[in-house]
């Protein structure tokens, strides 16, 4: 059965929320023991052969409830949820506090208050590839030309004046030509469902639904960099190494846990990349599908 979510009471006022902006939504191949790490024991991975589809959804909103900000979203894998399937989100990093407490209160999301960083150069265009030329007879390629600009976004998790490097995200952007609207993709409209809560804040299990309408393209997919501290050589397996180890019930070891295994996740091998321009988010307000009476998410 499934009954009305958390009434929200904070500033963004009565649901559905509407965001405006754009977006880069890249899917990556993400190890289901990883994935499983996040996702409540009631549901079921969707996975083949030790992978689920998982990865991030990196937003800059223009107009929004909390105005304008920035957000990663790192979405740990997919569940499924008969006759569909939805996304279930790692952690959330936003640099607004409104939208973080909104998150956190409200949406049942792993949010996060963190610093955006970015930096653009530019740099010299390639000559368009076969495979580009085949995207643009679907109306989904880019025009390349020169010059073509390079945006560095890092992102860093912060815990009051301090600041924890999560990841630099190298995006490749190209210069339009012509056409702009063509070159921007074509229109279309497309509903993402979610899965959340299972969190201090909010225990129930949580499901919402994002309908978007934007101009949609297929892009080089973004270049993940991790944290400059972290060891060289297989960044990914590191991480997973460490945590595989036991971990206590103190709030900050739990935390930086669930911190690494979110960067794993975000270094993950790319599939696919898709740009969303002239994007306008609505999101719904949140059911409850399962009453949690279990402690919430610990990593181990």
């Amino acid at each position: 059965m499934e009954i009305e979510g958390p009434k929200c009471t904070s500033g963004y006022g009565k649901p559905p929320w509407i965001f405006k902006g754009r977006a880069l939504y890249q899917l990556h191949l993400v190890k289901a023991q990883t994935a499983r790490a996040f996702i409540p024991k009631e549901f079921k991975l969707v996975e083949a052969f030790g992978y689920t589809l998982g990865g991030f959804f990196l937003a800059s909103y223009e107009d929004s409830p909390a105005g304008v900000f920035d957000e990663l979203v790192v979405i740990a894998g997919i569940v499924w949820n008969p006759p569909t399937s939805c996304a279930w989100a790692a952690r959330v990093l936003v640099n607004s506090d409104q939208a973080c407490d909104h998150g956190r209160k409200h949406v049942g999301l792993p949010s996060q208050v963190a610093r955006f960083s970015k930096r653009i150069t530019a740099v010299q265009g390639q000559p368009k590839g076969k495979f580009n030329g085949f995207l643009s007879m679907m109306g989904l390629g880019a025009t390349l030309c020169s010059p073509k600009n390079s945006m560095d976004v890092q992102v860093s998790e912060m815990e009051g004046p301090s600041a924890t490097d999560i990841c630099n995200i190298q995006i490749a952007t190209h210069v339009p030509t012509l056409k702009f609207d063509k070159w921007r993709g074509p229109a279309i409209k497309l509903s993402l469902p979610s899965f959340s809560g299972h969190t201090e804040q909010i225990p129930n299990i949580l499901k919402y639904s994002c309908h978007i309408e934007c101009r949609v393209r297929a892009v080089e997919p973004a270049k993940v960099l991790g944290p400059s501290i972290a060891p060289k050589g297989n960044t990914e397996q590191a991480l997973e190494h460490h945590n595989c180890q036991s971990v206590n019930s103190e709030s900050e070891e739990w935390i930086e846990n669930g911190r690494n295994l979110s960067i794993s996740v975000m270094l993950s091998k790319p599939i696919i990349a898709l740009e969303f321009n002239c994007l306008k988010m609505r999101v719904e307000a949140p059911i409850v599908v399962s009453n949690c009476s279990e402690s919430p998410l610990k990593f181990s």
